[in-house]
């Protein structure tokens, strides 16, 4: 065995998380107020104003903030996966390093190398989801240029086009969000250079974490509330 048994449920409790919380977060999100539902519905509307206006700038810029966003995150991801793969030619140094910290468990050649390539795989994974993001929102340029003209906002063909132009946003964002959720698994895959224990409760504490700001943070709250009002105004009931 590479490592301990702690090692491997450790491991474990990782994989059970991520993948956990994520098909966990799809499904609540349809029976509860989440950031994923409310912003699908600020999106809609805000799709359902583009085909209305004749000039689109604001959103032009708006998109392209973005995507300046997302970009930041795709190539830092590239700089950091650049760092671990360096970290493989200098896992001697690296284990002196581990070593020399309180209470961590002695460095093991091996596992390290698999620790290593535990933070490699999910920084990889990263910006794979942020490139994919990047693009989709290029989508979403696209179809907001080719978008009609519609100055009544009652068409329904073009209601039902604004709604897909949400939806292709709504991927972005989604695309997004499981991006930065790499970088929140990261952090606790960095635990497990320490001590298996730590990795363990790590884990366990960015889906506390994850799950405190998906569906019970103020901002959710706010964006309820907002919505709530939102929904009073006639215009957006006549696009219902």
């Amino acid at each position: 065995m590479i490592g301990s048994p702690l090692d491997y449920l450790a491991l474990f409790t990782f994989l059970v998380s991520w993948i956990g919380y994520t098909r966990f977060s799809k499904h609540k999100a349809k029976t509860a107020n989440c950031i994923a539902r409310v912003m699908h519905q600020q999106r809609i509307h805000w799709m359902t104003q583009v085909i209305a206006k004749e000039i689109r700038v604001g959103e032009a810029s708006l998109l392209a903030n973005l995507e300046r966003n997302i970009a930041f995150f795709a190539s830092t991801t590239l700089l950091i996966l650049a760092g671990v793969l360096t970290l493989f030619s200098q896992v001697e140094k690296l284990e002196m390093v581990i070593g020399s910290i309180p209470f961590s468990v002695s460095p093991n050649h091996a596992l390290v190398q698999v620790k290593l390539a535990l933070l490699a795989g999910i920084f990889v994974l990263a910006f794979f989801q942020f490139t994919w993001s990047m693009r989709q929102y290029g989508f979403v340029n696209v179809m907001i240029g080719a978008a009609p003209l519609d100055k009544t906002g009652t068409d329904k063909n073009m209601l039902g086009y604004a709604r897909q132009m949400a939806v292709v946003q709504d991927q972005a964002a989604h695309s997004y969000n499981y991006g930065l959720r790499s970088y929140y698994f990261a952090m606790a895959a960095l635990c497990w250079f320490l001590h298996p224990s730590a990795f363990i409760f790590a884990n366990l504490f960015v889906v506390y974490t994850l799950y405190q700001r998906e569906f019970n943070s103020r901002a959710v709250q706010a964006i309820t509330l907002a919505q709530a009002h939102l929904e009073k105004d006639p215009a957006y009931r006549m696009n219902e």
